[in-house]
């Protein structure tokens, strides 16, 4: 799967607030996905620090992608536990969200994603994720 088919999928299948993020596929793979949004006013809270909400929301879309860039497919998943630990506060020009599938079964997938603001590349989140098949 290519990083323009995942991202066709992200802009035709996602809600319109997860599509608010702006976010972009650049990579895609059965070893890792990456996306980056922009940090603009629309997701920033008091101070100019990236709302946690967001953060949660490109790492939960992050892992969505790794799981189909693990299988090579669209194959809906859905989120059964999300666990994020914000590690710094969030600012800068976009955050970039790492994630990689941990292990594929036949009924759950298990991932993990780190979050780095750009451009100085420190990492300022880091969760995993079940997925029920």
């Amino acid at each position: 799967m290519t990083p323009e088919t995942a991202q066709s999928i992200l802009d035709e299948n996602f809600a319109p607030w997860v599509r608010a993020l702006k976010p972009k596929i650049t990579e895609i793979g059965p070893k890792r996905t990456v996306l980056v949004i922009p940090i603009d006013e629309e997701i920033n809270r008091v101070g100019g620090i990236v709302s946690g909400q967001a953060i949660a929301a490109l790492a939960d879309t992050a892992m969505v992608f790794a799981c189909i860039g693990a299988l090579d497919k669209l194959e809906a998943v859905g989120t059964v536990t999300l666990d994020t630990q914000f590690l710094r506060p969030a600012s800068g020009e976009a955050i970039r969200a790492e994630a990689e599938v941990i292990r594929t079964g036949r009924a759950m997938i298990f991932a993990r994603c780190t979050l780095f603001a750009e451009p100085d590349g420190r990492p300022v989140a880091h969760a995993t994720a079940t997925f029920a098949r």
